[in-house]
């Protein structure tokens, strides 16, 4: 049996212009999701994955000669994980031909539809067993920047930034006085991350200056023991991106009433965001039917 582990992830700052070489501010998550590879002799991969409250959410079987000869087919999950095997296999083709069979689970400790890495901590658990490069292996299924699976492989927080379409990671310790006032929010829904970057592709605009703009805001907001100045930096953070994307925050837009700094995380209009309250919000985000709320100190590593 072998055993690998990867952490899930949450984008503090840098959303959508990392993709274009921003510096960008992330935090891996205590909750994550690990592989698990039993070899046997049946001639194929069974495949099982497991949301985390242990319900199978995808089973397959699949041939290895599936993967070798694999051709692009429909957008299936069953499709989508034999392209990633095959890209896989093309870096190291010895995996699945030293193999006479191998039966595979996955097993998430959050639920997938949280939007904290199901794909990412996949692609890094997938690269440790063929024993090759996540980031090359992301770039020739998935794509993206690739600070997810950045997260996936620290445990710590990062700043993480693509030079040359290579990326540069940079472990930090984070862990000021305020992230006690701080807590994640769930917002009922998972945003697609593929539509979203389409969104972004088309409202680009001065490219150059709002990278150096957010650049800046990263490195301060990843550094700053003031919380005056972490909140204020936020602020600033997302009234830059709401320009840039030409939509208004989600405190405007939903939360205007909240006594706090409310700061979108990773694509806009899903998944979690990150609340900042000298008060615990529980009561105020629940009333609104935002059941999930985490503390700082439960979710990240």
């Amino acid at each position: 049996m072998k055993k690998f582990y990867s952490n899930g992830k949450l984008l503090i700052t840098g959303e959508y212009v990392v993709l274009d070489g921003a510096v960008a501010f992330a935090l891996p998550t205590k909750f994550g999701q690990n592989l698990i590879v039993y070899e046997n002799e049946s001639q194929v991969i069974s495949w099982t994955s497991f949301d985390f409250d242990t319900s199978c959410w995808f089973e397959a079987e699949i041939t290895f000669k599936e993967i070798i000869n694999y051709s692009i087919g429909s957008e299936s999950i069953k499709n989508t994980l034999i392209k990633i095997l095959h890209e896989a296999h093309k870096l190291n083709p010895n995996v699945l031909l030293s193999s006479k069979g191998v039966a595979v689970s996955t097993n998430l400790t959050f639920p997938r539809q949280w939007g904290l890495g199901t794909s990412s901590t996949l692609i890094n658990n997938i690269a440790q067993w063929f024993l090759i490069d996540a980031f090359v292996l992301l770039q020739n299924s998935f794509g993206g920047s690739g600070y997810d699976v950045a997260c996936a492989q620290n445990n710590s927080a990062i700043l993480y930034q693509l030079q040359n379409n290579k990326p540069v990671i940079t472990p930090i310790f984070f862990n000021p006085e305020f992230t006690k006032n701080c807590y994640f929010v769930y917002l009922n829904k998972k945003q697609n991350s593929k539509t979203a970057i389409d969104n972004y592709r088309k409202n680009i605009y001065n490219n150059a200056d709002i990278i150096s703009e957010i650049n800046n805001y990263s490195k301060i907001i990843s550094s700053t023991g003031d919380p005056t100045i972490f909140e204020n930096t936020l602020q600033l953070h997302e009234n830059a991106i709401s320009l840039m994307l030409n939509q208004p925050t989600l405190q405007k837009q939903l939360f205007s009433d909240f006594d706090g700094t409310i700061k979108s995380l990773g694509a806009w209009g899903g998944d979690f965001i990150m609340v900042l309250s000298t008060k615990n919000p529980q009561s105020y985000f629940e009333q609104k039917g935002y059941k999930t709320i985490i503390s700082f100190s439960e979710m990240i590593l």
